[in-house]
């Protein structure tokens, strides 16, 4: 069974938002006191929240379907809905969420409490009470409460390091963070052993830092051979990278140059790495060839600027020298990073014109008004009650639906779509002189209403 799930696919339905209630006061000696239908509650949230605490995906793995409470009705004497319960979701910090149809990138989360709407509540319908007026003193209809969001996401896990230990399978990374750290990763003299990352904490002087256990790289990485991408996406968020040569391998071909060579290689096709800070641990010179290995390449590893430790996980030599020059190198990529920002999110509107909606002529009798107002008063329309349909009408006029058809063309007897053709509202269009007026749910049911 996995522990450990880093990217998955959730499925999210926000709460509706309830219904306004239509309800007119009565009490001894004032049977009509007024309308007193109360406003229904507003849908919950998902929000999708990041977690110190958490460091994996396995959760939503098990159980991927999550849904928000409903809003609850109106109801008399002015009383209104209690709002539905908010879902709050904890990920992981370096969570990316994505639109699980497009791929398109929603927003990467990162800082413990940074929160993300991911599907928002749908608001809750107006009660009589709140629309009566001068002009409609007692409301017999009250506002139906709006849908909540509904989407399909997905959510990816970079994992948050500060180093990262890459190299070939089987050089010994899984090793080096169990003698580095209290983690506990499975280790087996084969190579592939780890197909996840293993995650330890170090302690160097004043210094704490995170390692992480990349899975074992190979040739081809970079273009998704082996599980290259999967692994490589775990590297992009740890400020340094150090490199663990194997120098007691028996694969013929191979030797410490090739493998760091190769790995390098890799980094730079994946791309976005190259700033990183690195340092080289030549391990297993417990093993007499081992250690003769390292003598011969250390030297010229260091011509090429780096920084290089003899050790040997297997009998802790050298560990301590090299985690104390990891904790140097963590301090001082810290010290240089920006100040990290909390994640801010910024909903804009879509535009449709000033006036809110758009006319758009299909063919010659078919004309479709799409826009945030018309969509969503359409949404909150009760079409079984007549005075609901009548309000729904003096307020697309208002907005000027009705003049802006008449310039597109419409004639007497149009079909009008409010909304996407597949599924909009549609009514057989009239001028508001006109005498009959056909309003239909999603093409099929329709009502005449005089």
């Amino acid at each position: 069974m996995a522990d450990f799930v880093d990217n998955v696919i959730l499925h999210i339905k926000a709460g509706d938002g309830g219904h306004g209630c239509a309800s007119i006061h009565r009490e001894k000696f004032k049977p009509l006191g007024g309308p007193d239908g109360g406003n229904g509650g507003r849908g919950g949230d998902v929000i999708l929240e990041v977690d110190p605490n958490t460091a994996t995906l396995l959760e939503y793995h098990h159980r991927p379907h999550r849904r928000a409470a409903n809003g609850k009705q109106g109801m008399g004497s002015n009383r209104d809905g209690a709002t539905g319960e908010t879902v709050v979701l904890p990920v992981p910090n370096g969570t990316v969420v994505k639109d699980a149809r497009t791929g398109e990138v929603l927003v990467d989360l990162v800082g413990a409490g940074t929160r993300y709407v991911a599907a928002q509540g749908g608001f809750g319908g107006l009660g009589n009470a709140a629309l009566a007026n001068a002009r409609r003193k007692a409301p017999g209809f009250a506002l139906l409460g709006e849908p909540g969001d509904e989407a399909e996401i997905m959510l990816e896990l970079k994992t948050v390091a500060d180093v990262a230990l890459v190299g070939f399978p089987n050089a010994g990374k899984s090793s080096l963070v169990a003698a580095l750290s209290a983690a506990r990763p499975k280790i087996a003299d084969y190579p592939f052993t780890t197909l996840i990352p293993n995650l330890g904490v170090v302690t160097a002087g004043e210094t704490v830092f995170t390692v992480a256990d990349v899975p074992g790289l190979i040739p081809g990485a970079s273009e998704g051979k082996g599980l290259g991408h999967e692994f490589l996406r775990h590297v992009e968020r740890c400020s340094t990278i150090v490199h663990v040569l194997d120098c007691a391998t028996l694969d013929p071909g191979r030797d410490p140059l090739s493998d760091f060579d190769v790995i390098e290689a890799e980094l730079e096709a994946y791309g976005s790495l190259q700033d990183r800070p690195r340092m080289v641990v030549l391990n297993k010179v417990d093993v007499p060839d081992g250690r003769d290995l390292a003598d011969i390449v250390r030297p010229m590893l260091e011509e090429r600027g780096l920084r290089v430790f003899e050790i040997s996980a297997a009998s802790h030599e050298g560990l301590t020298p090299l985690s104390y020059a990891m904790g140097e190198m963590v301090a001082r990529a810290r010290a240089e990073a920006p100040v990290e920002e909390p994640t801010r999110l910024v909903i804009r509107p879509r535009q449709l014109g000033e006036t809110g909606f758009a006319v758009k002529r299909v063919d010659e009798n078919t004309f479709q008004v799409t826009g945030e107002k018309p969509e969503r008063w359409i949404r909150q329309t009760d079409f079984t009650n007549d005075e609901a349909v009548g309000y729904l009408a003096d307020r697309l006029e208002r907005l000027g639906v009705e003049e802006a058809l008449v310039e597109a063309g419409a004639q007497v007897g149009a079909e009008v779509v409010i909304g996407p053709m597949e599924g909009g509202y549609v009514f057989d269009w009239q001028p508001s002189q006109g005498t009959q007026t056909r309003m239909a749910g999603p093409r099929g049911t329709d009502s005449r209403l005089a």
